[in-house]
């Protein structure tokens, strides 16, 4: 605004001294020049943009490809890709690079422009007042004066040409952010949300549907319920929905139809941070921060004192190992964790659960990457932790949540069928074929064991 309000000032007054001083073709000339330089200037610098939008676009996605990339080395190790993904990276930076010559170019492009069309509008009033001192009808200072108010003008016009440039620059620099933030969130609070009421943490499934797209149902009308302090477990082939219960739940996601309530409150009524800290997961893919394993296990509740981060990792059966190691809780554990084994990433992942100590509790998977040894010994600590729990289980390995109250298969998004571990035994369904599968590969691998341990030789 300082530099616009001079300036349409300074117009008026050179309108006034021309239209009153002198022959209108001088008026004529210097509007019509102030016309084109503007709609020029506007048009070349919006044309010009989507060049600054292409190279924003492109350092975003060769950030983004090199911090994957650096995250992932193993992966691209694993595969002999290091080429693939410089090449990768090189492509981007050279789409990048050709986006910024353009930009370039088509500056200079703009800035010629400018040049030429001021250029011909001083000429243009120079050649009539040049004629005009010819036919006596104006003076050398005549002369002077109207080319001194013509360059006068066009200084602080050139000036808001650069501003108007930088504007429209920062506008499409910041064009990802804004984008960012007129992103709608997807799950939010009613505005009339009230915090969740824990007095029993029971759950109850009512007709739950869902689906990530229309064309795919996930879960289609699944009915059940977890008593207050009772173990449930769901089971069922991969691809089933089994995962995708803990993530409504979480309310990472809305159901499409029916209703999911704890302690009888529709959990779409109730504050998200409330329902959240009410429940407590252990994932089946943990991934931990690059922190000290304190700080991984005592994210759970920042308030805990380091008996108690050092209490949860006893019962996660992760105290000794930590201890072990050099640093011992200040021990780094790397980008996601990558320092540690996937049994132990998952142990810190129940320590963290157990510090957190909520009333609803979730088990993904939770003793996925296990051996036989330690996942008993999980198996009789996530017992003990869960006892005065609601707990949901969801679970591959059966022989895991044999103790559970009431067993949950689920096949194709819909429940095929339900019971206590022998009843579903009993039915001889689906749950059964399961169970005698894993039972025989068990089998197998025991008996693989075996065969590899050497005869002694007497």
């Amino acid at each position: 605004m300082f530099n616009i309000l001079p300036t349409a000032a300074e117009f008026t007054l050179v309108a006034i001294i021309l239209l009153g001083q002198y022959d209108s073709i001088f008026t004529i000339v210097v509007f019509s020049t102030v016309t084109v330089y503007v709609t020029f200037t506007v048009l070349v610098t919006n044309w010009r943009m989507h060049f600054r939008h292409k190279m924003n676009r492109l350092d975003s996605e060769a950030n983004a490809q090199a911090l994957d990339g650096l995250i992932n080395y193993e992966t691209v190790k694993y595969f002999n890709n290091e080429q693939l993904e410089v090449h990768r990276y090189n492509d981007t930076l050279t789409g990048w690079e050709n986006a910024a010559v353009k930009s370039q170019t088509s500056m200079a492009l703009l800035n010629a422009g400018q040049g030429l069309i001021i250029a011909t509008g001083v000429t243009l009033v120079m050649i009539y007042a040049t004629q005009g001192v010819m036919d006596s009808t104006m003076t050398l200072g005549d002369l002077v004066l109207v080319n001194t108010m013509m360059l006068q003008l066009f200084m602080p016009l050139g000036f808001l040409g650069i501003i108007y440039r930088m504007l429209r620059h920062s506008l499409a620099d910041m064009d990802l952010l804004f984008k960012l933030l007129d992103t709608r969130q997807e799950i939010v609070d009613k505005p009339d949300a009230r915090p969740l009421v824990i007095s029993n943490a029971a759950i109850e499934f009512n007709d739950v549907h869902f689906h990530y797209k229309d064309d795919r149902k996930i879960i289609q009308g699944i009915n059940f319920t977890i008593p207050a302090g009772h173990k449930v477990a769901v089971v069922g082939p991969s691809g089933a929905g089994k995962s995708t219960l803990s993530r409504l739940l979480y309310r990472f996601y809305d159901v499409i139809d029916g209703r999911i309530l704890v302690d009888g409150q529709d959990i779409r009524d109730v504050q998200q941070e409330s329902l959240r800290k009410a429940i407590g997961i252990v994932p089946q893919d943990t991934v931990l921060f690059n922190d000290t394993i304190y700080h991984n296990i005592s994210y759970a509740n920042p308030a805990a004192s380091k008996e108690d981060v050092i209490r949860a990792a006893q019962l996660a059966n992760i105290h000794d190992f930590i201890d072990s190691l050099p640093e011992q809780y200040d021990t780094i554990v790397g980008e996601r964790g990558l320092k540690l084994s996937g049994g132990e990433k998952q142990r810190v992942a129940i320590a963290r659960v157990i510090l957190k100590a909520p009333p609803i509790l979730i088990f993904d998977e939770a003793t996925s990457s296990l051996d036989s040894q330690t996942e008993k010994q999980i198996n009789q600590a996530l017992k003990e932790v869960s006892e005065q729990h609601t707990t949901l289980v969801i679970a591959h390995r059966l022989s895991t949540i044999v103790d559970a109250d009431n067993i949950i298969v689920l096949k194709d998004g819909q429940i095929a069928e339900q019971g206590t571990h022998q009843q579903l035994l009993d039915k001889q369904g689906l749950y059964a074929e399961m169970w005698k599968l894993q039972q025989e590969e068990q089998a197998e691998h025991d008996h693989s064991m075996q065969s590899d341990i050497p005869n002694p030789v007497g």
